[in-house]
């Protein structure tokens, strides 16, 4: 059976798809305080940053994949308008349904789905952008997501990828004392949960910095990749547009 990887770990495939998914059963309906805490608030200014890059006109037709608990469709579906469409959607059902839950309680229903994005269930050439934020780092097969990613967008269509990245030089090692050491304290004193905020902090070094899934985007079929670096780098916004 093929491996990959589960933070430092060496795993089979399929038994990854299962540990991320109790990560996130686990996180789930303390995820959005976290996201506050170990962020410092910044994942607000990254994701309003991401709202305003992602142009939307009134009547697009939007994907939001690992949606999660719905900062990014909330926001979407206020700039497409009652004309446009944004399918909130994420693989784990707990982590869809509290977002589901609050969009809900604020007063907005949006097509949600559990959905996997290495096998898409949309038409090709069907979306005008498709976005994921803090999502493509724990999938298994992150070629074959963009691949559908990119399928699914019309031409001229744009994929926004919002992701940890590698940060500048010079912050690198207090960054790694800060997220391999703290957040997981962060997370057994706020969360109850030290081992999935190691697991997050893990998964952050394993995943592509901004050159290579440039590379990948660009393997996968997008014309032009721009990458917009955020706090030096701690965060990336890559913008893939399909020509």
């Amino acid at each position: 059976m093929a491996q990959t990887h589960f933070g430092f770990q060496t795993v089979d495939e399929q038994d990854k798809a299962r540990r991320v998914r109790g990560v996130f059963d686990s996180v789930a309906r303390r995820y959005d305080v976290m996201n506050d805490v170990m962020s410092f608030g910044l994942h607000r200014a990254w994701k309003a940053y991401t709202v305003a890059v992602a142009r939307l006109r009134a009547g697009d037709r939007v994907l939001d994949i690992a949606g999660g608990t719905g900062d990014l469709s909330r926001a979407f579906a206020r700039k497409v308008g009652p004309t446009g469409v944004v399918l909130h959607t994420d693989i784990n059902f707990e982590m869809l349904s509290t977002g589901r839950d609050r969009l809900q309680d604020e007063g907005l229903v949006l097509p949600t789905t559990v959905c996997d994005a290495e096998a898409l269930p949309l038409r090709s050439d069907s979306l005008d952008l498709v976005s994921v934020a803090f999502g493509l780092r724990n999938m298994t097969h992150k070629d074959r997501a963009l691949a559908e990613m990119c399928r699914v967008l019309k031409p001229g269509g744009r994929l926004l990828v919002l992701e940890f990245s590698q940060v500048a030089a010079p912050l690198r090692k207090p960054y790694d004392f800060y997220s391999l050491n703290i957040l997981p304290l962060m997370g057994k004193l706020v969360a109850r949960d030290a081992d999935s905020y190691r697991y997050l902090a893990e998964s952050i070094r394993m995943h592509p910095p901004q050159a290579e899934l440039k590379a990948m985007m660009k393997q996968a079929g997008f014309g032009h990749v721009d990458v917009h670096n955020l706090s030096a780098g701690i965060v990336a916004l890559h913008v893939g547009i399909k020509c």
